[in-house]
């Protein structure tokens, strides 16, 4: 036989109700585990999770905006769309906040919503919402998938469009009737695809404005890891010896202590730069709009405004509303690598080592003055001590998860991940929530890591029902939590304001981790600093859900210099 005729292993048509077919597609697409809230609209697909070959994980949870802040995070995490199936109505409208939350962030995530039956739309049945056009703003697509023979081609899409340049949310319904109706089809490879590449002549220049930079600065964000640039991002940075600040899930992309880390000198690196690259997040408010510089000297003496290049994984993540040197788009290992050859290649090869030398002695001073605050035995409890006794016991494969806001901010300043995929938050849309959603995705794909997750005694508030969860469905999960019995991020801005503060307090010394033991897990409350260790300890050795409550001093609020606004 001809090499050309060799047979040629096609896909299997494959027959059986519409939730079958659904689940086969995301199957096809890497997912492993449905999250949900039972729901009658939605019954075939659990048929479909229950009778696939091998059956999928079915997790289920106590609100549907966990189910969606879960499939976030695991989208977050494997880098493949998280699956949750909502029911009709109320199902639906309670995850709004997770598909917003992964819009802005850009997390690849498949949100499938029941929907009242066709044969009965318009005559006011349970739950009858026309669901796509209230979501279709937050996310990259929403559509109704009209009919059981649709299901197939309307699934590959979803889910291929919600895992692409520039990953997001996708939304799609189905009629109640159609998803109990049989159908056939042939599934698709579910194959990630890769970005395109970028242009050439937008890589040299970008190469050019390095090269004749004296101090730049390398911003690199969570796009840099979903793109699965990570170890081009690390090439880059070593092999030019170019100074980096990480942000978002960028952090981890360059180790925590690597000489050329120097988030911790941020402040100093952004005003003394003349260039600074940044690539794989947005110019938002977290960066200053994109506007740095103004505090270094070239060699004429002349100061002013750092140039900006902007590097995006697709044309629209480009910065449009700053003034941007040079810019470059796609496949952020192609884009990164370009750059890294391009200056190898280069006539002139620039030496930055008396700038990073100055930077590393600015990361030299802030740990020496964050050293004061970590170890500080002030009562009541500083936040910083917490992550002063929680940052020794991480582990390299530690993922910290982060839902607060000024406790939070706090772990921001603190933690260093070791390595990339490890730091979840809730990016720029700034959702208190997400927390429990996030520990049990992170549970489910990182099963041999610390899961730790840090609440702020507000955030706690929205999703702590969820520790049920948790324990149903054996997930071990620490829980540290900076209770201040306040909206700290809100109290401290508005008393600045107004000379004094409203609707910001929280019942004080509120027993959380009695909460947590009530639903099954287990906690304890802490209130001299002395103590903190030795509760983390036996949080890490107890393997269940477990909340160590620490009482925290209101009055010791994050230095912030912007409100998001």
């Amino acid at each position: 036989m001809a090499p050309e005729e060799l047979p040629v292993d096609l896909p299997e048509e494959k027959s059986g109700h519409a939730g079958e077919l659904a689940v086969a597609v995301a199957r096809a697409h890497g997912v492993e585990t449905m999250f949900t809230l039972s729901g009658a609209h939605v019954f075939p697909m659990y048929d479909g999770a229950v009778k696939a070959e091998p059956p999928m994980r079915l997790l289920d949870v106590r609100h549907e905006q966990t189910a969606a802040f879960a499939a976030e995070a695991t989208g977050k995490l494997t880098r493949r769309p998280g699956l949750a199936v909502l029911t009709a109505g109320p199902g639906v409208t309670n995850g709004i906040s997770a598909i917003a939350q992964a819009q802005f962030a850009g997390s690849p995530m498949v949100v499938v919503g029941g929907r009242a039956p066709q044969n009965r739309w318009g005559s006011g049945s349970l739950q009858e919402l026309d669901q796509p056009p209230i979501i279709a703003p937050i996310s990259k697509l929403a559509r109704t998938i009209p009919t059981a023979a649709e299901i197939v081609p309307g699934f590959h899409e979803a889910f291929t469009v919600a895992g692409s340049s520039h990953r997001g949310p996708v939304f799609v319904d189905v009629p109640m009737d159609e998803f109990f109706n049989q159908t056939s089809g042939v599934v698709p490879d579910g194959s990630p695809v890769r970005g395109a590449e970028p242009d050439a002549d937008a890589i040299a220049a970008v190469a050019g404005l390095l090269a004749a930079a004296q101090r730049p600065v390398l911003i690199l964000g969570t796009d840099v890891w979903a793109d699965g640039a990570e170890g081009a991002a690390l090439d880059l940075v070593e092999a030019a010896g170019l100074p980096a600040i990480t942000n978002g899930m960028g952090r981890g992309v360059i180790p925590g202590g690597h000489p050329l880390l120097v988030t911790k000198a941020r402040g100093q690196a952004l005003t003394g730069a003349d260039l600074v690259v940044v690539a794989g997040t947005p110019l938002d408010f977290r960066l200053g709009y994109g506007v740095f510089g103004g505090g270094g000297k070239d060699d004429a003496g002349k100061g002013g405004p750092a140039r900006v290049v902007h590097l995006a994984d697709s044309a629209g993540q480009v910065a449009q509303h700053a003034e941007l040197a040079g810019s470059a788009y796609g496949d952020l290992s192609s884009v990164l690598t370009g750059i890294r050859d391009a200056l190898e290649k280069g006539d002139r090869r620039p030496d930055w080592s008396s700038w990073v030398s100055d930077l590393q002695g600015g990361v030299a001073a802030a740990v020496q003055r964050d050293a004061e605050l970590l170890g500080a035995e002030a009562d009541p409890i500083h936040p910083a001590r917490i992550y002063g006794e929680l940052v020794p016991r991480l582990a390299d494969d530690a993922v910290v998860i982060g839902d607060g806001g000024d406790f939070v901010s706090f772990a921001g300043k603190y933690v260093e991940p070791k390595r990339p995929g490890g730091w979840l938050d809730p990016g720029p849309y700034g959702c208190l929530g997400a927390g429990l959603g996030a520990s049990i995705a992170a549970r489910l794909a990182r099963p041999s890591a610390q899961v730790v997750l840090l609440l702020g005694d507000g955030a706690a508030g929205f999703s702590l029902m969820d520790v049920d969860t948790l324990v149903r469905h054996d997930l071990p999960v620490v829980m540290v939590m900076g209770n201040n019995s306040a909206w700290g991020l809100e109290k401290g801005p508005m008393q600045m304001i107004y000379g004094y503060d409203v609707v910001a307090d929280l019942q004080q010394q509120t027993r959380y981790d009695e909460v947590v033991k009530a639903l099954g897990g287990a906690g304890e409350t802490v209130t001299d600093p002395r103590h903190i260790g030795p509760a983390l300890d036996r949080a890490f050795a107890s393997d269940a859900p477990y909340l160590v409550n620490v009482i925290t001093d209101v009055s010791a609020a994050y230095p912030r210099n912007t409100f998001g606004i």
